[in-house]
């Protein structure tokens, strides 16, 4: 299970926070503002590590490597998510910093959000990389990306039943241009059957188009089902009504975007990237939505210090 607090205090010391909401939209923009050093990435360490834990015991056990391989043990080369390339601990990167940011600053709505355990072992292509690569050096390569919700956030009553739930979307992407956050929220151009260029795919579309219950709210209650059935009974029960094909109980919804990566050039301090005053046009769900834009300045630096060092006392 996840179970770190949040590093609230480096939170703090490091970005400057500028957060609105309007109605039921959202936007909280975050901007670096100290350097990246080693006492950043010692404070956030620490939750990196519980968020990837689940994950890393998952695909060492399925390649048959030990969690806690020596340097001299077959298969060390393999270790999740060491072993990864930079574009997937990036991705990797803004899905932990989702979980961060919501546990951490008030959301629309002003609930309070717990990751009791975040989705990375539902990555099949990486199960399937670890096991070719702990057996064969020479197997290294890109992986492809995970495919649904990126990760989930719940809300509970006093008993321990989910009263709400918050869906994740996190993207890196190295600079925040206006084209490249224009690309991840519209799509990428593509030529229709009348010869026009139209965008699709973005992420407007697949939060507009996802169905009320998403496949990452089953993939969470199993996790709390393997790992800790007892404690998190209520929670699993609660889930079970809401899981139902028809006649389910329906739960709340929340969709979150998180948007990381370093400042473009000539960017304005406190401008964000989307608009803040209302709520987006092309978002059409129906559900409460929460933007938040992590502006940083040498975003990349910082994840290799942090995926470089995970577990290194071990």
């Amino acid at each position: 299970m996840h179970t770190c607090a949040v590093p609230s205090d480096a939170l703090e010391d490091w970005l400057e926070s500028y957060p609105s909401i309007k109605g039921n939209y959202g936007h909280l923009l975050l901007e670096q503002r100290t350097t990246v050093d080693d006492d950043l990435a010692d404070a956030l360490r620490p939750y990196f590590e519980s968020a990837h834990l689940d994950a890393r015991e998952h695909f060492h056990k399925l390649a048959g490597m030990s969690v806690h391989p020596d340097a001299s043990d077959t298969g060390y080369h393999a270790r999740y998510p060491d072993c990864l390339e930079d574009t997937a601990k990036r991705g990797l990167f803004g899905e932990v910093m989702a979980g961060m940011m919501t546990e951490h600053y008030k959301f629309v709505g002003n609930h309070d959000w717990t990751v009791p355990i975040f989705l990375f072992r539902h990555h099949e292509d990486v199960e399937r990389y670890l096991f070719a690569l702990s057996r064969d050096p020479a197997r290294a390569r890109m992986v492809w990306g995970r495919f649904g919700t990126d990760f989930i956030a719940i809300s509970l009553n006093k008993h321990g039943e989910v009263t709400r739930y918050l869906a994740g979307e996190a993207k890196w992407r190295k600079t925040l241009t206006e084209s490249a956050v224009e690309e991840l929220m519209l799509g990428r151009k593509s030529e229709d059957d009348d010869g026009n260029m139209v965008r699709s795919g973005g992420i407007w579309d697949q939060l507009n188009a996802d169905t009320q219950t998403p496949h990452g709210l089953r993939q969470l209650q199993r996790l709390l089902i393997e790992r800790d059935p007892v404690a998190w009974s209520p929670t699993i029960a609660s889930l079970d009504e809401a899981l139902l094909i028809s006649g389910g109980k329906i739960l709340p919804r929340t969709n979150l975007i998180l948007l990381s990566g370093n400042s473009a050039a000539g960017r304005d301090e406190g401008c964000p990237v989307l608009g803040w005053e209302k709520m987006p046009a092309e978002y059409t769900a129906p559900h409460d939505l929460q933007v938040v834009e992590l502006i940083l300045s040498n975003g990349q630096e910082l994840i290799a210090t942090l995926y470089s060092s995970l577990w290194e006392d071990v």
